[in-house]
């Protein structure tokens, strides 16, 4: 698949099942992912790997905080299990730093670009995922218990492996709709 073709056919799938990337195909997924922008060469980005009986962990945190935001016992149990619907979980964390030049915004940004390209690179290679943020993005017990400092942000959740099924063709978007020419 050329880049044009990946470009104008991206799509999320949801309905994953294993394998998810392992070995050197991960390994190439993560050399997209630095291949950001990143201004300043500030490497902005951790990402946090979560697969087999590891994405329980991942569960257990996002249960609890679901428990202290006093969450119905049903949203904790969809929390606890939501990352097992995928074989593998990514966590991509902006790592932001102070920089002159360099504000949290583009940081942040730059590290959602890392986490498209990963996604990108996984549907080259016959895999797919999808992007989930939701507020526990934002949770400081999650980022507390994932290990992560106070100028921290998840940018995303990225759910990876095989596509159960295949997804729906996205509808076509006349570009002219989101498209303004300043001064024309």
């Amino acid at each position: 698949m050329d880049a044009l073709e990946l470009l104008l056919n991206r799509h999320s799938n949801p309905r994953l099942v294993a394998p998810a990337p392992a070995g050197e195909q991960l390994d190439t997924l993560f050399r997209a992912a630095l291949r950001a922008p990143d201004h300043a060469a500030l490497t902005p980005w951790e990402f946090i790997v979560f697969e087999g009986e590891q994405r329980r962990a991942l569960g257990d945190v996002l249960a609890a905080a679901a428990e202290v935001q006093g969450e119905s016992e049903d949203a904790i149990d969809k929390a606890r299990n939501a990352p097992l619907r995928a074989p593998m979980v990514i966590t991509v964390v902006a790592k932001v730093k102070e920089h002159d030049k360099v504000p949290r915004l583009e940081q942040e940004l730059s590290a959602g670009c890392a986490l498209m390209a990963m996604q990108m690179a996984a549907q080259s290679m016959g895999f797919n995922g999808i992007w989930r943020t939701g507020w526990f993005a934002f949770d400081r017990g999650v980022h507390r218990d994932l290990g992560l400092e106070e100028q921290d942000q998840i940018v995303g959740f990225l759910y990876l492996g095989t596509p159960e099924v295949a997804v729906r063709k996205l509808p076509e978007r006349d570009p002219a709709q989101f498209v303004r020419y300043f001064g024309r």
